[in-house]
């Protein structure tokens, strides 16, 4: 998945597409949660920490809902390099979702 994710937000630069970069951010989300449900299951099975998965579930709900807060505001998101946004393109793109 995070193969995915990379190869997703490079093709959404180099089409000029927001919204491959913006899905390359929930396929690394997805990504990051499968890795917490493994983390919190090996920890319940090995050491019986049973609050491991709700303690990474509460950890992961932050992040999502920081990132729907960040996208439902416009912050942090910009036009991939081919629209071309002027003088600022480079520090646009670098700022933007990883950028190339």
């Amino acid at each position: 998945m995070p193969f995915l994710s990379w190869a997703q937000r490079r093709a959404g630069h180099e089409l000029g597409s927001a919204s491959a970069v913006a899905d390359s951010k929930q396929t690394l989300l997805c990504t990051y949660l499968s890795a917490a449900v493994l983390v919190g299951l090996v920890l319940n099975a090995t050491l019986g920490w049973w609050w491991a998965d709700p303690a990474a579930a509460l950890v992961l709900a932050g992040l999502a809902v920081r990132e729907g807060l960040n996208a439902w505001r416009g912050e942090g998101c910009c036009a991939p390099s081919a629209l071309g946004r002027g003088p600022d393109e480079e520090s646009c793109t670098a700022s933007c979702c990883g950028g190339p």
